[in-house]
């Protein structure tokens, strides 16, 4: 199973001249909360032993710090404000990682006085952020809150799952399973724009090769497709020969174990011609099932289909898996909703527990579960690289064949201008819960154009 982990970096900074002991108050409120909200795949790495009280106010600190939080691999840096902070502190550590940096401050509670002096904290922050701009630092800001607030919590992990995004797609690996089918011209990609501008590397697999490891394993009789198999036949109702069902299992423990040896953690496979002539079956099947297990693999070699996937994964922390659909039609009686359809990739993990999951020609057949999505797509054209996305709700709408999920969205009209003006295709990504703001500092960070489905963009007639 695909394990995904972020590693928090989190430093603590005031201002010189300020109360130590009050900013010591703010640092131990800030990680009485972190101790309640963070938990696996989350890793914390603090500085405790890099200053006294762990909280960083002098410059020869900064690289003790930056050496400790290096070591420790961080994949993402918390700049927590206990007072006004110093500049050259945060900007200084920030800019030596140069990993994801998220700003945040308590909300302070009183103005100065005669009698006490304030902390300053959201003063401090205003000044800071500056500094991290003229430094090439690329930061995420959480509101001026209490630690202890909602705000709060849904601010830190937003931010952790933008880290994950991030650390995703820096030097993934697609498995690239056969060429695209001929009629599909809308996936074509660039292999190397990808390369240049993420670091993704594609990673070619022959498709001669998955079926060779997969007839194998029939003619082995491997113990481990035996006990697959078993628990298929538990799982799904077969309306075919056990033998088809048998071989679309070896062919989802071939493929796992190519991509896994080819370091690769999603994929993008010709599916619908290739294997149904080498091996009599469709992969549909082996697909969503290698899906459930964090290595999703993308239809009809979409490449940018198969980035989604990737980004749909770290948004959700590898706790759960998306799905890749097509749109395919309008709802016939509601206006502002869309089938999200395909052939039988989903994955089972996603089913509907009112649904009876079958197997018909090596192909599942189930509707997904209720519940509230968030859709998106990455794509690019002439050197820029988009992401579009949205939210929307699952409906009830007509039964039909394949894996599908009806959606409703509050205006159609425009997630359909979006998609047919932007460099989109009729293939997007499906997640279950809110993460348009994940999505949206995603593509700030990463510098892709963000296409928000709720805002007019041009104008159909």
């Amino acid at each position: 199973m695909y394990k995904q982990t972020v590693r928090l970096g989190i430093v603590p900074v005031k201002r010189s001249f300020l109360s130590l002991e009050e900013a010591v108050r703010q640092k131990k409120r800030l990680m009485a909360v972190i101790e309640k909200i963070i938990s696996d795949p989350v890793e914390i790495v603090d500085v405790d032993d890099v200053a006294p009280d762990g909280i960083l106010y002098k410059t020869e600190h900064i690289e003790a710090a930056v050496q400790k939080l290096r070591s420790n691999q961080i994949d993402a840096l918390f700049l927590s404000f206990c007072d006004f902070g110093e500049e050259e502190v945060a900007a200084g550590i920030a800019t030596a990682l140069n990993v994801p940096t998220l700003v945040w401050g308590a909300r302070d509670e009183r103005p100065n006085s005669d009698a006490v002096r304030g902390r300053d904290t959201q003063c401090g922050m205003f000044a800071a952020t500056k500094v991290l701009r003229r430094c090439g630092v690329k930061y995420s800001y959480l509101y001026n809150v209490p630690p202890e607030s909602p705000e709060f919590c849904r601010g830190i992990d937003r931010f952790l799952r933008v880290a994950s995004i991030l650390k995703t797609l820096q030097g993934l690996r697609i498995a690239k399973i056969g060429a695209r089918p001929r009629p599909f011209m809308s996936v074509m990609a660039d292999e190397a724009a990808l390369l240049s501008s993420f670091g993704i590397v594609t990673v070619p697999i022959s498709p001669s090769e998955a079926v060779a490891a997969a007839k194998k394993l029939l003619e082995t009789h491997d113990s481990a497709l035996e006990d697959y198999f078993l628990d298929l036949s538990q799982r799904f109702i077969c309306e075919e020969n056990s033998a088809d069902v048998k071989k679309a299992a070896a062919l989802k423990i071939a493929l796992g174990t190519l991509m896994q040896e080819a370091g690769c953690t999603v994929a993008a496979s010709e599916c619908w011609s290739v294997f149904p002539s080498l091996l009599g079956i469709n992969p549909c099947l082996a697909m969503g099932e290698l899906a459930c297990e964090g290595t999703p693999i993308a239809c009809e070699a979409d490449i940018h289909g198969a980035v989604t996937l990737a980004i749909l994964r770290a948004c959700l922390l590898g706790q759960e898996t998306g799905f890749l659909a097509d749109l395919t039609i309008r709802h016939p009686e509601n206006d502002n909703a869309e089938l999200l359809w395909h052939c039988g990739p989903f994955p089972y993990q996603l089913k509907s527990p009112a649904c009876t999951a079958r197997i018909v020609d090596g192909v599942q057949r189930f509707e997904l579960r209720q519940g509230n999505l968030t859709i998106c797509r990455f794509d690019g054209i002439d050197g820029q690289y988009h992401l579009f996305a949205g939210e929307g709700h699952t409906t009830t709408g007509p039964e039909t064949t394949g894996t599908y999920v009806w959606m409703e969205v509050e205006n159609w009209k425009r997630w359909e201008e979006h998609l047919m003006f932007g460099p989109y295709i009729h293939h997007v990504g499906g997640m279950y819960g809110h993460y348009l703001p994940v999505l949206r500092e995603a593509a700030r960070l990463l510098g892709l154009k963000f296409d928000c489905a709720y805002e007019q963009g041009v104008y159909s007639l």
